[in-house]
């Protein structure tokens, strides 16, 4: 037998085995990963001294990326639980409890964030403080913490307490039984033991569509209603064959979501819904199966409206900051938020919403939904992630100091839960924090829907509840209105706002035709007799010869300049599930372009509109006005081989696309990549008004299209996929055959451009390096104590200056400036404080820490002030000032 052992799992991930190291290492962490290890053997039920519990993986191998094709690659926190509870390593007595702990191993800055948003994930808001923070009054925010305190058995403690961790840096690491990880370039690491090795790639193949999902749904034709609930999901977390508990709310034809679990754009498809036609979603909480969906929802091209009370909000947008490892404010960049008042019916455009409180370890609310006919309101409530009633007796004190719940909350969760409404859906998990169908067995609501459970229902929950297959609808209040037509009126009006009504009513005279799933629209090289525009559903472009695939979502439009001009279609478009379409026959088109006087202006853009569908970053999801706004904004540029790009000087917040050519990305003399037609750069500046970091040199004469940041900062998915490559470049740029032998050696393109700071920088560099080399050379304890107290005291001293740099010129981002200081600060202070009392070793996990401290420190946060700085202290120079 092989002494180490690798499987893929899926495209992405791998189990890589070593029995004799007692290792199991799952290779990447996407959503729904656990349901893959199940359906593939990986996870089996063990019995053992009467107690039955599972096997499966004791440690993970971070990706070195976050985002992959839109989806997160690292969601550790069901597989950590999984470990901790389901194999028994957390359980006191438990077979599993062996005394070893899971363990992440990574770069520092992914197992950073994937500790921070575990730790989100298990408590949400962390103090009465931070629900005060959030709109909570005093008393209520000190009852909640209680409560808290008891789902958490009277303490609240960091994953890092729970979790082990290894950081991988330059060379290899050993992880766990003699077993080394080292990484051969990014996202594809060496794995070894007692001579064997076997490698893996964690980079998803390009032009992928994302990570598989554990389980197929096959396609339904949802109709539009006027208020109907679909039934997304009714499985949980654990469930191989089903989606986690959601719903669709279908209300005046309009789409709204009621949570986003993981693989929703599978969920999506599989209902004939495209990502763009979500008008909103209602969230109840933020535990993964309910949360991790949201990637997929920024992948819109208007950000999609987010419902929930203030304090669930809060905490479901601290956990996408921790996981990101960004700013709060960027959770209000991708989607709308609308706060909800809790225990109130809310109107939201004529469908109304009542939030109640739900006892549970993080922020959650139940929802109540209502809608108006002749014959009064009908009703439906969704009661995701409650406690039985028998749990939360067990948690009663009338003790206001103690960890509990006080008997008055008790009471109103009762009548809560008893609460009628034509249709319900509960969850039924049962343990310490799901409900219990016994509890609703007196219920007098019309019908009852049994969800969130990866069993059978028994006997006796068949009695008191239905089930929901994926796809069921429930029609509360039927429509008589057709809805798909009004849908092509409204996008018809949004692309020719100058056109009369009585002009776009000639288009609206047409048939609405289906496709079925899989089904050809138009094959490339045919001459379309009719142009498409998509109604519901999502289209995909496939050309082969470019190895183009790109997704048409509704209000795209299929085959409008070959079917205008007579022409054969380039590409080929195919149905990706139940697509509805309005067919205008080319002619009449062509003649509603004349009498429009638009012809001139889609000939125009013809040609950028072309490009922009063809390429990664602006083929998916983007309607028919964005994609003229952008190719209306681009601005030709052309450059000679040779030439040096200077990007982002200046206050310039340009993207740049290649069109034609070739130009090189550098670090150093190093090429990091070679762009070609379709790729892009500047993306730093863009999102975070950074001078570029790289060099830049056009290889072969290129041309290329420059686009301002306003005209793209504000589309959720090109946000995303800038943020994406953002985030992989700087991986790049800190990888070990780019940095040579120090990982402390400065760069120009570290420079801010304010001389001060920039020599300042350049002393904690050098600093950084001596602690790192006297680590290599094994320097004794107190040398190594001594050269880390100077990089803190010198590093504090730089901080309170740049500070009051910032603050004498008024820099804008000074406070959260100031925070990130504060916590890069602390996370040295207490690392060294634990080495102090034996707890933490001064190793290469030390330095990948100062590493990310001081060098992503000063590409990201610092180079943001550099342009601001400079021009100010240029004014004063010149006597102009502020």
């Amino acid at each position: 037998m092989s002494k180490i052992e690798r499987i893929q799992v899926i495209k992405g991930v791998y189990w890589v085995e070593v029995p004799d190291a007692n290792l199991r290492l799952l290779c990447g962490c996407p959503a729904d990963v656990v349901k893959h290890l199940m359906k593939r053997g990986f996870i089996q039920s063990r019995h053992r001294d009467g107690v039955v519990f599972e096997s499966g993986p004791n440690a993970i191998l971070l990706s070195d990326v976050l985002v992959q094709s839109g989806a997160f690659s690292n969601l550790a926190e069901f597989p950590v639980l999984q470990m901790l509870y389901r194999q028994g390593m957390l359980i006191p007595g438990h077979p599993g409890n062996t005394g070893e702990r899971p363990l992440l191993v990574g770069a520092e800055p992914q197992v950073r964030a994937q500790m921070n948003y575990i730790h989100r994930g298990n408590y949400g808001l962390l103090s009465a403080q931070e629900l005060r923070a959030a709109g909570v009054p005093q008393k209520r925010a000190e009852e909640l913490m209680r409560m808290k305190l008891r789902f958490a058995f009277g303490r609240i403690r960091h994953p890092s307490e729970l979790l082990e961790s290894r950081i991988l840096g330059n060379a290899p690491a050993e992880i766990r039984g003699g077993v080394t990880v080292r990484r051969l370039r990014l996202n594809v690491f060496e794995i070894e033991y007692d001579s064997s090795s076997v490698t893996v790639d964690l980079n998803l193949p390009q032009g992928s569509s994302g990570y598989d999902a554990p389980y197929p749904l096959g396609f339904n034709d949802v109709r539009r209603e006027y208020f109907a609930v679909v039934h997304s999901g009714c499985g949980d977390g654990w469930d191989v064959n089903r989606p986690a508990m959601a719903s669709i709310v279908m209300f005046q034809g309009r789409v709204y979501l009621i949570d986003a679990g993981p693989n929703i754009l599978h969920s999506l498809t599989a209902l004939g819904i495209g990502v763009n036609e979500v008008e909103g979603i209602f969230h109840t909480h933020a535990h993964d199966d309910h949360f991790c969906g949201l990637a997929t929802l920024m992948r819109s091209d208007h950000r999609i409206k987010y419902y929930a009370v203030p304090h669930v909000r809060e905490s479901v947008a601290r956990k996408l900051a921790a996981l990101v490892d960004r700013d709060l404010s960027d959770f209000d960049r991708y989607f709308d938020p609308h706060d909800l008042a809790e225990g109130e019916w809310n109107d939201i455009a004529g469908l109304e919403v009542r939030p109640v409180f739900s006892p549970h370890p993080v922020e959650t609310t139940v929802l109540l939904l209502r809608a108006l006919d002749g014959r009064g309101y009908k009703s439906y409530a969704h009661f995701a992630d409650i406690v039985s009633l028998k749990v939360l007796e067990d948690m009663v004190t009338e003790d206001d100091s103690a960890p509990g719940v006080s008997a008055k909350m008790l009471q109103s969760v009762r009548e809560d839960y008893l609460t009628f409404a034509n249709l319900k859906k509960l969850d039924i998990g049962g343990g310490l924090i799901h409900g219990n169908a016994e509890d609703f067995a007196e219920d007098t609501s019309q019908k009852l829907v049994l969800a969130h459970v990866s069993r059978d229902l028994t006997g006796r929950e068949k009695e008191i509840g239905s089930g929901a297959p994926f796809g069921m609808v429930d029609v509360l209040i039927h429509g008589e209105q057709d809805y798909v037509k009004m849908y092509a009126f409204y996008y018809l009006q949004t692309y020719f706002p100058t056109i009369p009504r009585h002009q776009i009513k000639m288009l609206l005279n047409n048939e609405v035709v289906t496709f079925n799933p899989e089904t050809i629209l138009l094959r490339k090289g045919t001459v379309p007799s009719a142009i498409y525009l998509v109604l519901t559903g999502a289209v995909e472009m496939i050309d082969t010869v470019g190895e183009v695939r790109n997704v048409l979502s509704a209000g795209g439009l299929v085959g409008e300049i070959a079917g205008m001009v007579r022409a054969p279609v380039q590409e080929t478009f195919r149905a990706m599930n139940f697509v509805y379409a309005l067919r205008i026959p080319s002619a009449l088109y062509l003649e509603f372009v004349r009498r429009g006087g638009l012809y001139h202006d889609i000939e125009r853009l013809q040609d950028r509109r072309d490009f922009l569908q063809k390429s990664w970053l602006f083929g998916e999801s983007l309607s028919y006005p964005v994609q003229n706004i952008i190719a209306n904004s681009m601005a030709t540029e052309r450059y000679e081989a040779g030439a040096e790009l200077q990007v982002g000087l200046d206050g310039d917040r340009s993207l740049y696309v290649v069109s034609e050519g070739e130009v090189e990305v550098l670090i150093g003399d190093s090429v990091l990549e070679v762009l070609r037609s379709g790729d892009f750069f500047g993306e730093g500046c863009v999102l975070f008004s950074t001078p570029c970091v790289h060099g830049l040199r056009v290889k072969t004469t290129a041309q290329l299209f420059r686009i301002r940041h306003d005209e793209i900062l504000d589309v959720p998915i090109i946000r995303w996929k800038l943020f994406e490559t953002y985030e992989r470049r700087m991986r790049l740029m800190v990888s070990p055959e780019l940095v040579g032998v120090s990982i402390f050696r400065w760069r120009d393109e570290y420079e801010t451009g304010v001389a001060s700071m920039d020599a300042q920088h350049k002393e904690m560099l050098l600093a950084a390096d001596r602690v790192y080399l006297a680590l290599n050379t094994g320097e004794k304890r107190e040398h190594l104590e001594e050269f880390i107290a100077f990089l803190l005291a010198y590093s504090r001293a730089h901080f309170e200056e740049e500070e009051v740099l910032m603050e004498r010129h008024g820099y804008p981002d000074l406070e959260e400036h100031r925070r990130r200081h504060k916590r890069l600060v602390d996370e040295v202070e207490s690392s060294l404080e634990r080495y102090r009392r034996g707890e933490f070793a001064l190793d290469v996990e030390f330095m990948e820490l100062v590493k990310d401290w001081i060098v992503n420190h000063i590409l990201l946060d610092d180079r943001k002030y550099g342009s601001f700085l400079r021009r100010h202290e240029e004014g004063e120079g010149t006597g102009e000032g502020d």
